[in-house]
Parts: structure tokens; sequence; C-alpha cells
């Protein structure tokens, strides 16, 4: 028979499936996908109900409904200063995976070089080589994820279309500087390049740091696509309601690949959508107190337990070292031993790296209630006794 698509048929299961069967297998608290265990906000759930039955359910706008696009134009206004307009600089996607599809589906042309940073979301890769991209990896590590500028600057050419950013940054929780946006700002306009930006955690930044979309450093109105994502915004994941806000003639191509891939998306739910983004600012805040909260009692409890837990300024996720504990393996070794034995899960850092690197480090999600927490570090505790 003849061959699939090389692209796809040799790109694993992802780690996130695989780890979720592997947790509901043995009955483990899965601390390995990052979705929150509450049900999202009552208010919008009931808006959506609502909205579901005051209209017709048929096609709405491509672009998206008005009240969304209007409602997301209004939050990146009020939040960050950007002045845009909703009927040609917003789209509304089937959440942010869909959101970077067609962004490097509508931009990239075969041969284009595009920058990634690892670690990586898993779907970045997979996507630029089926767009007929080269991937151009530069490496952050841990402990502290300081950004390599020299090698940043060298992966640049005039071969490079776009660099993908994401800050807040899954998994390793780094939020980047306003001295290192705008060293990339600069990167970008010496080399006529784009940035694809993944700012889905943006809500989600805590100690107090402020999130800069990098849309707003110099000479980058036009050069940025600042995606977002109400899932992660409102713990609202399986919604999958995603949006981007680009100038219209970068939105313009990223718009006619998105046609072709979901066309459109729910309509009650994007107005309900756009009803939470009218919340006041406490909301926004409270929601990022919430999870440092959870992140600094996971956090608390891991390094009670014996692991090295890395700083984390934002997302749902701790990366941990667990090189102390004694156990002699590499990290997919501890997560699948753990899963097993322990009844806790976690996902391997080298998951989000192609190629070598580091070995010991794991990911725990701590988007959960308090007691799950408190269960899960109480089981590792128990094992490593």
């Amino acid at each position: 028979m003849k061959s699939a698509n090389k692209t796809f048929a040799k790109t694993g299961t992802t780690i996130f499936e695989v780890t979720s069967r592997l947790a509901a297998e043995h009955g483990s608290i899965n601390l390995g996908q990052g979705f929150p265990d509450d049900n999202g906000p009552e208010d919008i759930r009931q808006k959506a109900a609502e909205y579901l039955e005051d209209r017709p359910n048929q096609y709405p706008p491509m672009l998206g409904v008005p009240e969304l696009r209007q409602a997301v134009a209004a939050h990146d206004k009020k939040f960050y200063g950007i002045d845009l307009n909703w009927e040609n600089s917003v789209l509304v996607t089937a959440g942010a995976t869909e959101a970077l599809a067609s962004c490097l589906f509508g931009l990239i042309e075969e041969g284009d070089e595009v920058i990634v940073i690892e670690p990586l979301y898993d779907s970045y890769l997979p996507i630029i080589r089926r767009a007929g991209g080269i991937p151009k990896l530069v490496r952050l590590l841990p402990p502290d994820w300081s950004l390599p500028k020299e090698e940043l600057a060298a992966a640049f050419s005039d071969k490079t279309k776009l660099i993908i950013l994401n800050s807040p940054m899954n998994p390793c929780g780094k939020v980047f500087t306003a001295d290192e946006l705008l060293f990339i700002a600069e990167l970008i306009v010496k080399h006529d390049a784009y940035a694809v930006c993944d700012e889905v955690y943006e809500h989600l930044i805590f100690d107090d740091r402020k999130h800069i979309p990098l849309i707003t450093m110099p000479g980058m109105n036009n050069r940025c696509l600042r995606i977002g994502s109400a899932g992660k915004i409102f713990s609202l994941t399986g919604w999958k309601i995603g949006f981007i806000v680009a100038d219209p003639s970068l939105l313009q191509p990223v718009a006619k690949a998105h046609q072709f891939i979901t066309f459109t998306i729910v309509p009650n739910l994007q107005r309900a959508v756009a009803y939470g983004l009218g919340k006041p600012d406490s909301f926004f805040a409270n929601v990022a107190s919430d999870m440092q909260a959870k992140r600094d009692l996971l956090s608390g409890l891991l390094s009670d337990i014996g692991f090295s837990v890395l700083p984390c300024g934002g997302t749902y996720f701790v990366t941990a070292d667990f090189s102390k504990l004694g156990f002699e393996g590499i990290d997919t070794e501890f997560c699948k031993t753990v899963t097993i034995e322990a009844g806790v899960t976690a996902i391997p850092v080298s998951a989000f790296y192609e190629g070598d690197s580091p070995r010991n480090f794991v990911r725990f999600a701590f988007c959960k209630n308090p007691s799950i927490l408190q269960e899960a570090a109480a089981r590792l505790a128990n094992y490593f006794r």
C-alpha cells in the first residue's frame, strides 16, 4: 500500500495522550496533562447555555462573531494598550492549537526557516515541517532557562520567515523579560521576519510580574501574530476557543488558512467567552493569585520530599529535578515508575526537546484542587520514603 504522509506518520502519539492513558490504566493522579479539575466560572457556563437557545445555531461569520472580536480588541486595549480594529484584526479559532496551525500554514513557504525555542509545545515542529518549513532550534536549559542571545542571533538569517515565541512558556514557566523581548524584536526587524506569539498563559503569571506582548515592542505592530486562549483564561479547556490578533495584512493569509481548516467556531461558546472577557480586572487578578497559591503549595510539598523545584513565573506547571531522590534512571523511566508504583503521573521534560536533552527533570501540573495536590505529594512521599 502507498505510504501515508511522512511528517505525521513518523510522529508518535503525543506524550500527553500516552501518559494520560497510563494514568487511567493504573488509577494514578494525573499531574501530567495541563487541565484544571474545576468546571470553569458558573456565570460564563450559564451564558453559554442561554446563548444556545436565543438564536439559530447556524454558521457564524468565518472570522468569529462580532461580540467576541470586539471583546478581544477591548481586552487587548485595556491590558496592553494595543489599538486595533476588531473587524479586520481579530480572528477566532478552534483553540490555540488551530491558531498556531493557521498561522504557520498561512505564512510558511517551502524552504522557509522557522526559529523555535526549546523546550517547546509538541505541536510546533510537525506543523512547521508539514508546511514546508525548516526548524532552527535554539535551546534553553534548566535550572535558570536563560535566553542564549548569541545562539539566537546566529539562528537568524535571510531565510528566516518567522520565530515562534511562547511566553509564559510551556513547559518550563519562563516569562521573557522586556530586555529579552527587545533583543528578539531587533532581530526580527533586522532580518525582515515575523513572530507567532503563543501567549495563552498571559493571565497565569505570578509574583507581580506583568505580561508583555511582543507586539507592543518597537517595530512589532505589523510583524506579530498574538495568540490567546479562552480555555486557559477561564479554565474551560474543552471549549477550544482561541483567537489571533494581528495587523490586517498579516492576518489575511492566516484567515485564508483557517477557512480551510475549521472555517468557523461554535457560536454560543464564542459569545459566552465575549461575556467573560468583559469581567472586571479583579477577576483576572484572582485567576493569577489562585493559581500562584497552587504553585506554591505543590512546590513546597515537592521540595519537602526531596525534589529540587525550579522557579516558575507562569503557566500551569513546575519543573522538578529528581536527582537527589536516589532513583536510578532517566526521566521517561521515572515518570513510568511513579505512575505505576506511586500512583502519580508527571511528564518527562525531555519530551519537549528534539534530540539529546537533560534527563533528570519532570514537569508537574498544579492546576488542580489543593486536596488533589496534597494527596499526590503524600503518595510520592510514601513511595520515596
